[in-house]
């Protein structure tokens, strides 16, 4: 039997703490989600942090991630939390929520 070429969904809720916010993190997330072809949204929250709500394959999933760790050149991260949940068939694209 050949292996699995194709893997099932992976859905995540991301945590970004630190100077995430007013440095572009969201614009940044989006770029990176759609070459990931990951879907889900990114928005502010009020203590500072942003949280990434993705959907896609789970390569991609890791590798969004990762760049979450460091994100874009003026961000600077302390923690990231993640928090995996059930796959679903609502998110479509990747939009930037305020």
């Amino acid at each position: 039997m050949p292996p699995r070429v194709h893997s099932e969904p992976k859905r995540v809720r991301i945590a970004v703490h630190g100077r995430v916010q007013g440095v572009a993190f969201r614009a940044a997330t989006q770029r990176t989600a759609m070459r990931l072809r990951v879907a889900g949204w990114a928005r502010n929250l009020p203590d500072g942090s942003v949280e990434i709500l993705a959907q896609g394959a789970p390569l991609a999933i890791d590798e969004l991630i990762a760049w979450c760790h460091q994100g874009p050149p003026a961000a600077r991260v302390e923690r990231v939390a993640t928090q995996q949940e059930i796959v679903q068939d609502d998110l479509h694209g990747f939009r930037i929520r305020t």
